[in-house]
């Protein structure tokens, strides 16, 4: 059971929470009342793969500050309990898995090509190159996070009937929401444990900029996440727009009031932003779910405002 569990932990199951959180209701919104379950739970399942995979091999590249790092000490490579060699050989056979499962059960190569695409950006751009040189890193990295919405976007679509307007643009627009939420989220954890980065050599943003300065490139990037949302709103229901609004005011807010209290000098609680940061995408996304789900009437359809670009 300890050898199953660590196993487990190598997939980092916490991270894969995001693959749900956006794999289901891009689906969804892809082809609005039309609810594939079937298709979906599948998708999921072969993105799971290929999500654990791309975490493993990352936790075989950051073994070593791992090590070093109290936030991560306990980790199955850094306590040994499971060896490099057998760590690889599992991430492999969850991607060809992945791969394989994707392709031939979902009917669609497209989506198998983004997961073996999201594999190797995350493991060769954001582990082995951005992460250890850059402050950007989980800036460009990020990008790698965002492809759960287009995996899911690729099966649906490719499961449409010939003449269906696939809108991609739609696809983009929930990339870009997780690319730019991807920064203050990450960016309010490393804040709490910016000393475990600085004692692995870990050049986070908040390890090599002042708190205020951090604090403000949060507040501008909460901005864009909430103004990208907005440009979804002609394609989706009253749901959506209402808690995109609210729940983006909410966001905005709590950003600002942590930027305040950093240039105050008061103590602040960056782990605030971070746990809101988390329930404000679940927020935006489940209410597309819902949307999309029951078919509602679109913004764009009330207004007589065509959505069909490309």
């Amino acid at each position: 059971m300890e050898t199953i569990k660590a196993y487990l932990a190598l997939t980092k199951p916490r991270v894969i929470e995001l693959l749900l959180v956006a794999t289901i209701p891009a689906m969804l919104q892809a082809d609005r009342g039309e609810n594939h379950v079937g298709l979906i739970l599948l998708t999921v399942i072969g993105g799971w793969m290929g999500a654990a995979a791309a975490n493993t091999f990352n936790m075989i590249a950051d073994s070593d500050i791992d090590k070093v790092m109290k936030r991560t000490e306990r980790r199955p490579l850094a306590k040994m309990v499971v060896t490099n060699r057998n760590a690889t050989v599992f991430a492999w056979t969850l991607t060809v898995i992945s791969f394989l499962w994707l392709w031939l059960l979902c009917r669609s190569l497209l989506a198998a090509l983004f997961v073996m695409a999201t594999i190797a950006f995350y493991i060769f751009v954001y582990t082995k190159w951005l992460k250890r040189r850059t402050p950007q890193n989980v800036v460009w990295g990020g990008a790698a996070g965002c492809m759960p919405v287009v995996v899911g976007w690729a099966v649906i679509t490719d499961n449409l009937p010939q003449g269906v307007p696939h809108q991609w643009w739609q696809a983009i627009v929930l990339f870009l929401i997780i690319f730019f939420w991807t920064p203050p989220h990450t960016w309010a954890l490393a804040m709490r444990y910016k000393e475990d980065y600085r004692a692995a050599g870990v050049p986070m943003m908040p390890v090599v900029r002042t708190e205020a300065q951090v604090t403000c490139q949060i507040v501008l990037y909460t901005w864009a996440t909430v103004v990208t949302t907005f440009l979804l709103i002609p394609a989706a229901g009253f749901i959506y727009a209402a808690v995109a609004v609210a729940a983006g005011a909410w966001f905005i807010i709590m950003s600002h009031l942590l930027h305040r209290g950093v240039l105050r000098g008061a103590e602040v609680k960056p782990l605030k932003l971070f746990i809101l940061s988390n329930n404000y995408l679940a927020a935006v996304f489940v209410a597309l779910s819902l949307d999309a789900f029951f078919g509602l009437e679109t913004v764009g359809q009330m207004l007589g405002i065509t959505t069909t670009f490309f």
